[in-house]
């Protein structure tokens, strides 16, 4: 499999890691979009939203677990952040594994 996220899971290409156990890894996004732009990747290898099921959606609701933990660690829970996953390329999604923004550390906009 030719994944990047994959790939910095394994420890195969580096990133800038925040968090990580043994179900997800959170590391800076490479072009943020706000002063605080970490990506959250479950380990495990999931397409998109749409290839969620009842035998891994325990690791999505363990994703925003983390994310409000990193919020508050980031300082960007009091004023407010944003959690995101591109689904498809019409929506963005260029890296196709699963994972969340977490965004913060200004107004954010009410973009399409």
């Amino acid at each position: 499999m030719d994944c990047v996220f994959c790939k910095i899971v394994s420890g195969e290409i580096p990133s800038k890691k925040v968090y990580e156990d043994e179900q997800v890894i959170a590391f800076y996004d490479l072009e943020p979009q706000a002063p605080v732009h970490v990506l959250i990747v479950p380990k495990v290898h999931i397409e998109s939203v749409l290839g969620v099921n009842e035998t891994n959606s325990a690791v999505i609701a363990h994703v925003f677990e983390v994310a409000a933990k990193l919020a508050v660690e980031l300082g960007v829970s009091q004023d407010g952040f944003r959690v995101v996953t591109n689904i498809g390329d019409n929506a963005g999604q260029t890296v196709k594994h699963i994972h969340f923004h977490l965004l913060g550390g200004r107004k954010l906009g009410r973009e399409a």
